[in-house]
């Protein structure tokens, strides 16, 4: 089965200059920058990943970059196909990829956008899905401090209960 990974992977790699590699049997990933991001997608949806199994983030801190990682499946040829691009989190923004995978698509990017506050150009509703009344940062983000995220806002300082919070 390798032969139908290597071919894949040359057909991308003949078409746009990025980094890829077969990780194992079934089993692609590609980097690229996010200006390739929607034409490679599209591109390997018409190669048949008509699934689009995920949409993470991977926070990189000391980098100042966000990984933006979309895993894609093939039913045809059981292969999962990463593709993966770094994003500035001084400004984190992407390309919605909801023209391509729609509804599915958007549960994702709206995850994305509560949790670590990615804002996907072109999706028309980035509402919230778990937390309804948040009005602090994006909480999934490594600089986040929850623990003084909730001594500040849920804990008293005159309660003897909570004191040992404050030491």
């Amino acid at each position: 089965m390798i032969k139908k990974e290597t071919e894949l992977l040359d057909e991308i790699k003949s078409k746009y200059k990025l980094e890829g590699k077969i990780q194992k049997e079934r089993r692609i990933c590609i980097s690229i920058t996010k200006n390739n991001l929607i034409a490679i997608l599209k591109e390997l949806k018409n190669l048949g990943f008509i699934h689009l199994s995920s949409i993470s983030v991977t926070d990189w801190l000391d980098e100042g970059n966000y990984e933006i990682t979309y895993h894609l499946w093939s039913y045809d040829d059981k292969i999962l196909f990463t593709v993966k691009t770094k994003i500035s989190r001084d400004k984190p923004e992407i390309q919605s990829v909801t023209p391509i995978w729609e509804e599915n698509a958007q549960i994702h990017e709206r995850e994305l956008h509560e949790l670590f506050g990615v804002n996907f150009k072109n999706n028309t509703d980035l509402s919230p899905l778990f937390l309804e009344d948040w009005d602090g940062p994006p909480p999934f983000r490594k600089d986040f401090n929850w623990r003084e995220y909730v001594k500040e806002n849920y804990y008293d300082i005159n309660n003897k209960r909570e004191t040992v919070y404050y030491d």
